[in-house]
């Protein structure tokens, strides 16, 4: 109950207050450093793997999964 009156009540200005300090740090400039394209390629590389490796690792196990039995409750 305590903990409930202590937190910090989050007011308009103070709301206002951070979006105004977040949309400061957003840029619309072009970047500061440019990055190679063998930088891009790893890049997207673990970007891709991250994303394909669980579903690869579900699809080749399929067989196995289908070949159990359903587990009795």
């Amino acid at each position: 109950m305590f903990s409930l009156r202590r937190r910090p009540i989050l007011t308009w200005p103070r709301l206002t207050k951070a979006i105004l300090q977040n949309h400061r740090s957003i840029y619309s400039k072009p970047a500061k450093e440019k990055i190679g394209p063998g930088q891009s390629f790893i890049a997207l590389f673990v970007f891709a793997a991250t994303l394909l490796t669980p579903a690869g690792w579900i699809m080749h196990h399929i067989p196995e999964y289908r070949r159990r039995s359903p587990q009795q409750p």
